[in-house]
């Protein structure tokens, strides 16, 4: 079930026609027997583990994976059963060098994160089966800027950790005085050289939290 705050956001978004739109877009592709990811009643579990006033953290990637039995709904995260996808095993070597104690999991599933404050969100929530970022420029940037834009005013600290060029865009707005924004390369392969490696995002994160006040994340992933 949607957290209340986001589930008003939602319904005045679904009012608009850019949301009418994208929603039409994405019920077709399914009815023309695309496969698309994550399932229909999935799209939107980011906004069922942690509502508004209770998020420390967003982090936003790119958009879902588009493997079968990959996405359901949270960035970065797989189902227990599932094996863990390279971004994803990158973010927990980062782990490793960045918290101490970490010890890597046998498994990929991340809604420990998200019932401690951690917003796992991509700027895009829907893509076709095997065909990344297919889902760009359809609606989604539009919504997930409306919810950036609620967390930057109606949070009073609340740290944004943005992976990738999509998700970097995302931190131009945010008041920087208020809230600590951590913009860097995302965990893929093709891009985790380039300065995801050593950014140490989430001792960052925690340091930050614990100067505001509040209460720091526990990393560790000991039970799916």
């Amino acid at each position: 079930m949607l957290k209340p705050y986001w589930q008003k956001l939602i319904n005045h978004e679904q009012a608009k026609p850019y949301f009418q739109s994208l929603i039409t877009n994405i019920q077709q592709q399914r009815a023309d027997g695309l496969t698309i990811f994550p399932s229909e009643n999935n799209v939107f579990n980011a906004f069922e583990n942690v509502d508004i006033s209770e998020v420390k953290v967003v982090i936003l990637g790119q958009d879902p994976y588009h493997g079968q039995g990959q996405a359901h709904g949270l960035a970065f995260s797989v189902l227990p059963d599932i094996k863990i996808p390279p971004s994803l095993a990158n973010i927990y070597k980062e782990l490793c060098t960045d918290i101490d104690g970490f010890v890597i999991p046998d498994h990929g599933f991340l809604k420990s994160w998200a019932k401690q404050g951690v917003l796992l969100l991509n700027t895009v929530l829907t893509v076709q089966q095997a065909n990344a970022h297919s889902h760009a420029k359809l609606g989604w940037e539009t919504f997930t800027d409306a919810v950036i834009t609620e967390l930057n005013e109606k949070n009073e600290h609340c740290v944004f950790i943005l992976w990738g060029a999509h998700a970097r865009k995302k931190g131009r707005n945010i008041n920087k005085e208020q809230h600590l924004v951590l913009a860097g390369p995302h965990p893929s392969p093709l891009s985790s050289y380039r300065g995801f490696f050593g950014s140490k995002p989430f001792s960052q994160t925690n340091t930050w939290l614990a100067s505001k006040g509040l209460s720091t994340i526990d990393w560790r992933l000991n039970d799916a």
